[in-house]
């Protein structure tokens, strides 16, 4: 499809929403100017409990063919970290099943062959390291999609559940006074200021599918470059396919280019 779209010179999109998050931009500048200092651990976690009752049925999310916690979900945390600190390099995965039947709806019962939770290791081109987690069984959560990213002069942590607001440690505070601060969305967080013109007021997961919508169709228009195309959805695939590659290897794999 990639191949495909690019020989036709067709722009492509692939729902990676939560990229569009003003707080992620401002994360990803803070880190690009340094004012993390040099990156020495980034922890990424995107856990929803959906698949957690046991009795749930079996569905088109555990069709080994593309399903699992970690393309489900996971996807996204590993988005949002080559989002943050550029290309994965090379992986460590373990991925589980601990629900291994589920109802198939039709009285009987069905093997589950697919990662309830993925977890991998990650080295990034830049030489930072971290770790990454999809989990679909986690009770009581419904959308962690977290991170966190430490550095030599500071760190960084967000919750997708309260997205509208990036905390921020920085080691250049006086004694006394360090602790993680509070960075509240406002106008200032293009295109924050499109949706409300008050900080603190919050835009919502709708608002961020508008701001993908919207940087697609500056892309079909040629005003800027694809938000997300099919190449990059194929470089997350590739992602997922190489750390169950190396869950079921049980060792480090590099990730093809």
């Amino acid at each position: 499809m990639a191949d495909a779209a690019e020989a036709a010179g067709i722009r492509t999109q692939v729902g990676f929403n939560y990229l569009c998050n003003p707080m992620l931009r401002l994360a990803r500048d803070m880190i690009a100017a340094g004012e993390l200092g040099e990156i020495r651990g980034y922890r990424g976690l995107h856990a929803e409990d959906y698949m957690a009752d046991p009795n749930g049925p079996w569905t088109f999310r555990h069709d080994p063919a593309g399903g699992g916690a970690l393309a489900d979900i996971g996807s996204h945390a590993l988005a949002t970290a080559e989002y943050l600190l550029g290309p994965i390099t090379s992986v460590m995965g373990d991925c589980v099943t601990l629900i291994g039947h589920r109802p198939d709806g039709q009285g009987g019962i069905r093997a589950v062959q697919v990662d309830d939770v993925g977890r991998a290791f990650l080295r990034f081109a830049n030489g930072a390291q971290g770790s990454v987690e999809g989990n679909w069984i986690a009770t009581g959560r419904k959308m962690q999609h977290d991170f966190e990213v430490y550095g030599s002069k500071g760190a960084l942590a967000f919750s997708q559940e309260r997205f509208n607001e990036l905390h921020f440690y920085a080691t250049a505070d006086a004694p006394g006074r360090r602790g993680f601060r509070r960075i509240e969305a406002a106008p200032d967080h293009e295109p924050y200021g499109r949706f409300c013109v008050a900080p603190g007021h919050q835009i919502g997961f709708n608002d961020l599918k508008a701001i993908e919508v919207a940087g697609y169709v500056r892309a079909i228009a040629g005003l800027e470059p694809e938000p997300f195309n099919f190449r990059k959805g194929l470089g997350i695939q590739t992602l997922v396919e190489t750390i169950h590659a190396s869950s079921r290897a049980g060792g480090w794999l590099e990730v093809p280019a």
